[in-house]
């Protein structure tokens, strides 16, 4: 059991790390706040990003980043939370874990689906992420491409909804229908993912097969 976070309110000069902040909280996405005036970036989980596409159960794509945004602004804005500072990251936000109503926030993203553990950074939050994956709650209801990895991925340029690694097949919708491609193919350079058009990433030829997609033709 975590220690209750202590109503410490600073006034003044910006909160350092083993400092308290409390105010009004405004949701910029699925991990960072406005607290007050400072921005909070909450410690230990991570959250889709904001134009991040999963997908569902059935395999098709959804809006899994815009989804988080809007479940913790409908959980969290404009109430009052009380913060404890436990670090500053390169962007200049406070990494904190905050409070709103007696519900920890860090906490309570993770065991609804609607971040993960950052598993970089801190083991806290690995208990409500898997309490959170066995009920298939959130993003654990279909498939995602771990926050962290899709930034990776966007910085390097790589196609939008990149797989984890291992997972290199690619399953393309055209007018042919579906189709997946395996490296080292004739097209398989040529073929970019699309999560928008239901396209997808798979681990295995099984995988996608069993998903209704076909193999490409050795031509």
């Amino acid at each position: 059991m975590r220690r209750p976070l202590l109503l410490l309110v600073l006034l003044a000069a910006p909160a350092s790390a083993g400092e308290w902040l409390s105010g009004p909280v405004r949701v910029v996405d699925g991990d960072t706040l406005r607290v007050g005036e400072a921005w909070v970036r909450l410690y230990g989980v991570d959250a889709p990003e904001g134009d991040q596409s999963c997908q569902d159960a059935g395999g098709a794509p959804w809006p899994c980043g815009a989804w988080a945004t809007q479940g913790a602004r409908a959980a969290w804005e404009g109430m009052e939370a009380t913060c404890e500072v436990l670090d500053t990251d390169r962007y200049g936000r406070l990494v904190a874990r905050c409070e709103v109503a007696g519900e920890e926030v860090n906490a309570a993203v993770v065991a609804t689906g609607a971040a993960v553990a950052y598993r970089d950074y801190s083991l806290d939050y690995v208990d409500e992420e898997e309490t959170a994956r066995a009920a298939r709650a959130g993003l654990w209801a279909g498939a995602f491409q771990a926050p962290a990895d899709f930034r990776r991925a966007a910085r390097a340029g790589a196609p939008a909804g990149l797989a984890s690694e291992g997972c290199a097949i690619k399953g393309n919708v055209s007018d042919r229908g579906r189709i997946y491609h395996l490296p080292g193919t004739a097209s398989y350079e040529a073929t970019r993912i699309d999560p928008a058009r239901g396209e997808r990433w798979f681990c295995t030829p099984a995988e996608a097969e069993a998903a209704g997609w076909r193999a490409a033709s050795a031509s």
